[in-house]
């Protein structure tokens, strides 16, 4: 027995270390968030901060705008994410339910896909998009990341959808159901931790993205908040308390979806790891 108790101890210290050393980044950016000047780059630096200065988040609203910024990121972000939805559910549901040759070969293309670097890729779309009149629009960022968030989302739901029997849209069919009724219906439901997993990773991917958006967009009205973040840094001098207040209200709505959801995201992410 007391050998199983200082286990225990040891296990729940290790797990202490742990969730110390994961969240101390994210404690130690807030309390930036919340200094002066003169206290930021006080050594040895305070642990705690004896008079926060709020108004370093008053002043990223006011004089930084960016509550437009914070616009752009989620209309990009969310367009991103019903596109992908949209077109690799149906694109995984083909996959996993219809008969067709060479399934994992698509499968094993459609990933190489995702495996490209982004920077390889950025100056033939930028004379696309030139040529196209789509420099400084929002279809600029769609498009280039629904080619890198499409893979995952097909590899994903491809996964969830074999796991549904296929008695289930085989009766369908009998009850006389189209295939997209089926699909939406019956399949789509019972694979909601696939999609939710899917959906929730190609929103941090869109959200966090920096190169096509440094690129493509050229006016600071349609800066989306990575961008911003650049621009907070001068050439002489820079407002590390403003950054740092930046990045927790750009990663505070990210860890309290990702804490809400991650049932499903760790469903989604197992798929397929043990067969019944």
């Amino acid at each position: 027995m007391r050998k199983k108790k200082i286990s225990q101890i040891l296990l729940l210290l290790a797990v202490g270390v742990i969730i110390v050393y994961m969240f101390f980044p994210f404690y130690w950016l807030f309390i930036s968030s919340l200094k002066g000047d003169m206290e930021l780059y006080k050594m040895p630096p305070n642990w705690i901060v004896k008079e926060p200065q709020w108004e370093n988040y008053q002043s990223i609203f006011t004089v930084q705008k960016l509550g437009r910024n914070l616009r752009n990121s989620l209309m990009v972000a969310l367009i991103t994410t019903l596109a992908s939805l949209a077109i690799g559910a149906t694109s995984a549901y083909a996959l996993a339910k219809f008969r067709m040759r060479f399934k994992n070969l698509i499968l094993s293309i459609i990933l190489s896909v995702s495996m490209f670097p982004g920077i390889v890729v950025v100056s033939p779309l930028y004379i696309m998009f030139r040529e196209a009149k789509l420099i400084n629009t929002y279809f600029s960022l769609v498009l280039p990341y629904l080619t890198f968030s499409l893979p995952l989302t097909i590899w994903i739901l491809t996964t969830f959808f074999r796991q549904i029997p296929d008695e289930l849209v085989e009766a369908a069919a009998i009850d006389g159901a189209k295939p997209f009724t089926t699909f939406a219906k019956v399949i789509a439901p019972l694979a909601a931790p696939g999609v939710f997993t899917a959906a929730i990773l190609t929103f941090i991917g869109a959200w966090n993205e920096l190169l096509f958006a440094k690129i493509f967009i050229t006016s600071a009205d349609k800066f989306t908040v990575p961008v911003a973040l650049t621009l907070f840094q001068g050439q002489y001098t820079s407002s590390w308390q403003l950054i740092a207040a930046a990045a927790v209200v750009i990663t505070l709505p990210l860890i309290i979806m990702v804490l809400v959801l991650q049932k499903w995201i760790i469903a989604g992410l197992t798929a397929g790891a043990i067969k019944d």
